[in-house]
């Protein structure tokens, strides 16, 4: 299949069947079991933290890896991604849990997938690829950001019972909350940031946050045997016991299945469902749906550069929008593809989405087995793996290489999303930088469009025309952005003429807005007495002309194949001849 027929095919479990169709042996199903392990380890301190950190307990992230994992693995496009809970989300669902709970932000992940499924339908996996990289840069600088702000208070140790809405109204509470800092909870935070900072330089192939998290946890086990009392998954969060009382840290038990607005909402009680309350997560499931596709899509285009495979953009939309619709009802929350894990997949040796599904199992063992163990993690060490996770997908490097090398235009995008995501919210950020950067882009292009004097051009011009006659080259599209401007321009060369000749060969687009402006520009001459011809139509400005038959047909009559042809009209008729 061409590389278009995987962007526009949609079937469910298209990679699934494609690696089935090249030939399944048990040497690649070893290869995706041990990749599914590794993986699998991997993400179980992964999806915790960024649960917590998108304001809800710990196992709903592990809910998330091993459900949506397997269902999006099952129906995906991408032979190598490993979907869960991933940092991009935690800026729009952290507000949500704190404004509509658990089950808003259950809501909106369903809401989400919902538009995911639309997308695939609409066959709009292929046009992700037109988000230029300084808004998929500026936004995903601005999450960092803002979850990095959002560890301190663990990552210290301080507390702060409210943490306000916006940007800068939180960097004023961190502020004045600093005399709180706790030494135990910051030196656990500061040990772990420098474990997982030098253990890569040791040359090991072991993921530098399972050692780091496993040495903050002897580590706060010491210091708690001196009296120094740190913050753990087991002292922060508790679960009910069929007893009725409570536990420290997270059930050891399979999700279960509920409707999402039955869950608690911001005051502890069922939040309800209502058309009311629907409008108004409106805006965050489509965020959220635009950034899991962006972050999906671009995850397989990654793995198709390491692998040489082809993913199906249409069938991976449709997967994550699957992945999002049925999760939420068994406690998981936003899920999609993560480049990290995903690429960890393909470099220990992954061979096709069986993989993903041995990673949902380990994460389904762990939750059975280690639940326990688990508890004693403690919080500051999980806010320090949290910023490592901001600042790696920062992509700080490319950023500043953007500022120092792009052009202006680029740099104010990058600028402006950053900005918009770190003080508004992810809705406004990647809108206005789409609008922005399309803007911006029309107005370069229009820019390339101009107008160029050959009446005396050998190259062009191989007979010379009437006396009085100029020859005039458009080059670039005429589209609404460029055709005023292109107008005036012509108009200006009909002073002491009787007639012109528009070469069109260089020219490809003509849309509404070029249509109107050559009509214009034929009334113009009418109107001044000056004859026009047009020459070398190109096909696109062919069709959009028979289209609009009747508006169009001034410049249909005025028409000629080639410029020689267009020269030799003229001089047959010298300057008598006239549009119909």
């Amino acid at each position: 299949m061409s590389h278009r027929g995987h962007l526009l095919s949609l079937r469910a479990g298209h990679a699934l069947r494609e690696a089935f169709a090249d030939g399944y042996s048990r040497a690649d199903l070893i290869k995706d079991v041990i990749a599914g392990i590794t993986v699998g380890i991997i993400a179980i301190p992964l999806a915790m933290a960024l649960a917590i950190a998108s304001g809800v307990a710990p196992q709903y992230g592990l809910y998330t890896a091993l459900i949506a994992g397997a269902i999006i693995a099952l129906t995906g496009g991408s032979r190598f991604s490993i979907s869960g809970p991933t940092a991009a989300f935690v800026v729009i669902l952290h507000p949500l849990a704190e404004k509509y709970g658990l089950a808003g932000l259950l809501l909106a992940s369903i809401m989400a997938g919902g538009i995911l499924v639309a997308m695939a339908y609409a066959r709009l996996g292929r046009f992700i690829e037109y988000i230029p990289e300084s808004v998929t840069l500026g936004f995903t600088g601005g999450i960092a950001i803002v979850i990095a702000v959002l560890q301190i208070t663990d990552f210290t140790g301080m507390t702060i019972d409210k943490m306000p809405e916006h940007f800068i109204d939180k960097l004023i509470a961190i502020s004045s909350h600093f005399q709180q800092i706790d030494l135990g909870s910051f030196a656990i935070a500061l040990f772990t940031l420098a474990v997982m900072i030098v253990w890569p330089r040791l040359g090991t192939r072991i993921p530098a946050h399972l050692p780091a998290l496993v040495l903050a946890c002897l580590l706060g086990i010491v210091l708690s045997w001196q009296g120094i009392d740190v913050d753990t998954i087991g002292s922060r969060f508790h679960y009910l016991l069929p007893s009725g009382e409570q536990a420290p840290g997270i059930p050891p038990y399979l999700p279960t299945f509920d409707w999402p607005w039955n869950r608690p909402g911001a005051d502890g009680q069922a939040l309800g469902l209502s058309l009311s309350l629907i409008s108004e997560l409106l805006p965050a499931a489509f965020a959220i749906a635009m950034l899991g596709a962006i972050e999906s899509l671009l995850c397989a285009v990654v793995l198709d550069g390491m692998s040489g495979k082809r993913h199906s953009a249409n069938s991976e939309l449709l997967a994550q929008g699957l992945g999002n619709l049925i999760t939420p009802f068994f406690g998981g929350v936003t899920a999609t593809a993560a480049i990290a894990r995903s690429a960890t997949n393909f470099k220990t040796g992954a061979a096709s989405p069986i993989a993903a599904i041995v990673h949902s199992i380990v994460v389904l063992l762990s939750l059975l087995l280690l639940a326990r163990i688990l508890a004693y993690i403690p919080m500051p060490a999980m806010a320090a793996l949290l910023i490592v996770v901001a600042w790696n997908m920062s992509e700080a490097a490319k950023s500043v290489k953007l500022v120092r090398s792009s052009p202006t235009s680029d740099v104010l995008v990058f600028l402006t999303c950053l900005s918009l995501t770190v003080f508004f919210d992810m809705v406004i950020a990647i809108t206005a930088g789409i609008v922005l950067a399309s803007l911006l882009f029309m107005k370069e292009i229009a820019a390339l469009t101009d107008v160029v004097d050959i009446t005396n051009n050998p190259d062009f011009v191989h007979t010379k025309p009437p006396k009085n006659i100029r020859v005039l080259k458009i080059r670039g599209p005429l589209f609404f952005a460029a055709a005023d401007r292109i107008v005036g321009e012509l108009s200006t060369q009909m002073v002491e003429v009787n007639g012109l000749i528009i070469h069109l060969q260089y020219s490809a687009y003509l849309d509404a807005g070029g249509l109107s402006a050559i009509k214009k520009l034929i009334d113009h001459c009418e109107k001044n007495k000056i004859s026009i011809r047009f020459s070398n139509w190109q096909f696109q400005p062919l069709k959009t002309l028979a289209k609009a038959r009747g508006e169009a047909s001034g410049a249909l009559a005025a028409s000629f194949p080639t410029l020689d042809d267009a020269i030799e009209d003229a001089l047959k008729k010298g300057t008598s001849y006239e549009t119909r």
